[in-house]
C-alpha cells in the first residue's frame, strides 16, 4: 500500500470510490455547497494506491480538504470526502489518511478543522462538538455530526457565524501572509498528532477492530 500526494490522473478513480461510497445524492449533501466552485487543497489531498498482479494501480482511498471561511473573519479546513474502498473497511486505512493529513495540514501552518462526521470516531483524533457551536452551516445537518479540531490552541476561540466558502483561495486556512515553514523539531506545531512515523501510521487496536463503513462518517 502506498500513500502518496493524489494527482490529475487519480481524478476519475476518485470519483468513482466517491460514488460506490456515498451515492448519487452526495452532491445534494450541505458540505458540498461548501466546495461548489472552489478546488481542494492540492497539498492535502491524499490517496492510497494498491497493485495488482499486471501492476496497475488500484485505488483504495481518498481524503480531502477544502478551505472555508466561519464567520467571514476566520479562516479554517473543512474535511472530507473520505472514502475507504470496502475491501478495506476496518482496517485502519482511514485512520491513517486522516492522520497522515492532520499532521501535514499542522505542518504547513493550517489552524483549524472543521467537518460533518461520525463524533464518536473522530472524538479520537480530537474533533469536539464544542468548537463548533456558535457556527452555522448553509443548510440542513446534524449538528451533533458538526465537529471541529484546532491545530493551534486558540484558533477557533470566537470563531462563530456562517462556514462559507472563502472569497479567494489565499491562505488555505492559514493567516494572511503568516510563514508556513514548520517550526524547529515540528512537534510544537500540533503535539497530539505530530509524532514518530510509527504511531501515526499504525492503527490502534480499536481502529483495527472499527468495522462500522466508512462513509456513514464523513461526506
Amino acid at each position: 500500500m502506498m500513500i502518496s500526494l493524489e494527482e490529475p490522473r487519480h481524478d476519475a478513480a476518485i470519483e468513482a470510490l466517491l460514488d460506490r461510497s456515498f451515492g448519487p445524492d452526495r452532491f445534494k449533501k450541505t458540505a458540498y455547497k461548501l466546495r461548489e466552485g472552489v478546488a481542494p487543497i492540492p497539498d492535502l489531498g491524499f490517496v492510497a494506491i494498491e497493485h495488482d498482479e499486471l501492476g496497475n494501480e488500484i485505488l483504495e482511498g481518498t481524503i480531502r480538504y477544502w478551505p472555508v471561511t466561519i464567520g467571514g473573519t476566520v479562516p479554517a479546513l473543512l474535511l472530507g470526502p473520505i472514502a475507504v474502498s470496502d475491501r478495506l473497511q476496518g482496517g485502519g486505512l482511514g485512520s491513517k489518511l486522516i492522520r497522515m493529513s492532520l499532521n501535514k495540514a499542522a505542518a504547513l501552518g493550517h489552524r483549524a478543522v472543521i467537518l460533518v462526521g461520525d463524533a464518536p470516531y473522530y472524538a479520537r483524533f480530537g474533533f469536539t462538538r464544542e468548537l463548533t457551536l456558535d457556527m452555522a452551516l448553509p443548510g440542513p445537518v446534524d449538528l451533533d455530526r458538526f465537529l471541529g479540531l484546532e491545530l493551534v490552541p486558540g484558533a477557533l476561540a470566537g470563531a462563530a457565524g456562517m462556514v462559507t466558502a472563502p472569497a479567494t483561495e489565499q491562505g488555505y486556512g492559514m493567516p494572511a501572509n503568516e510563514d508556513v515553514r514548520p517550526e524547529p523539531g515540528g512537534t510544537a506545531l500540533f503535539p497530539r498528532l505530530i509524532s514518530p512515523l510509527v504511531s501515526v501510521f499504525a492503527p490502534s487496536p480499536r481502529e483495527l477492530s472499527e468495522s462500522r463503513l466508512w462513509h456513514a462518517r464523513t461526506a
